[in-house]
């Protein structure tokens, strides 16, 4: 399955995985719309991608305000006139202790991890039935499938993030429409820097145990397999598809190991 002239929107495009993945669909010669809140790091994205394809186009948008959700998807939709594929990859991680975490900085995560995919799925809904379809890709997380410490609030919104996108995925409520759950683990991507910290504050540095990560690129490559295929669910990890095996089969094993982590 090739995304030639096929448009998809993808979202957290300045960075880290939606970079990578808008760089291989460019070379399929998708034609992409590319969202963020940084409007010079998009640009520059874009940029790579033109010397790709001749369609992209970018769209300013932070995904955790419902009116700039609605009005980002009018404009996208004028664009190229539809929307094929939806990525919903903008996310942000969490390095603080569970006791220390305020309820703000939980609320902070579940409004971009969980509330952001969900307000503009449902915003495209509408587009995708009348259009008799399209594609949903999550971009969830290995810490969707576990909880691990240091990471309360973000394996919160993501288990709700696999809850809700699986009831799409078991509800059909549209033919022809295909929902892909992505679960990475450590990439090696920058995210760690804008993590939220205890108080909300971004974490500022890079995480040592993410600088060691799959490499980005590699991660990329094995989302698009699994948009190509139709997936409903992959798997994109290390050592953390052992621990989730550990967690199945042999929990007090998986405990053991969780409570070291950070």
């Amino acid at each position: 399955m090739t995304y030639k002239d096929k448009v998809i929107l993808i979202t957290g495009a300045s960075s880290g995985i939606g970079h990578e993945l808008a760089l291989l669909l460019a070379r399929q010669q998708a034609r992409l719309i590319l969202a963020a809140r940084r409007q010079p790091a998009l640009e520059a994205v874009r940029n790579e991608c033109l010397l790709l394809t001749p369609y992209c186009e970018i769209l300013p948008m932070d995904v955790t305000d419902e009116t700039q959700i609605q009005a980002g998807v009018t404009k996208a939709l004028q664009f190229f006139g539809k929307i094929d594929v939806l990525v919903n990859n903008a996310g942000v991680t969490q390095r603080s202790k569970l006791i220390d975490t305020t309820v703000n900085a939980v609320r902070q995560l579940m409004e971009v991890n969980f509330f952001g995919p969900v307000m503009l799925t449902k915003a495209l809904l509408p587009h995708f039935r009348e259009q008799g379809g399209g594609q949903v890709i999550v971009i969830s997380s290995m810490a969707g499938l576990m909880g691990y410490p240091w990471r309360s609030g973000y394996n919160a919104a993501k288990h709700a993030l696999q809850g809700y996108f699986e009831t799409l995925q078991t509800e059909q409520p549209i033919p022809h429409l295909y929902t892909t759950l992505v679960c990475p683990g450590r990439i090696h991507t920058p995210i760690t820097y804008a993590a939220v910290t205890a108080n909300g504050e971004p974490y500022g540095k890079m995480d040592p145990h993410q600088a060691k990560g799959m490499p980005v690129t590699t991660c990329a490559r094995r989302i698009l397999k699994a948009m190509q295929q139709r997936k409903k669910l992959v798997l994109i990890a290390r050592e953390e598809k052992i621990l989730l095996w550990c967690k199945r089969y042999f929990p007090p094993l998986f405990y053991l190991i969780a409570r070291k982590g950070n």
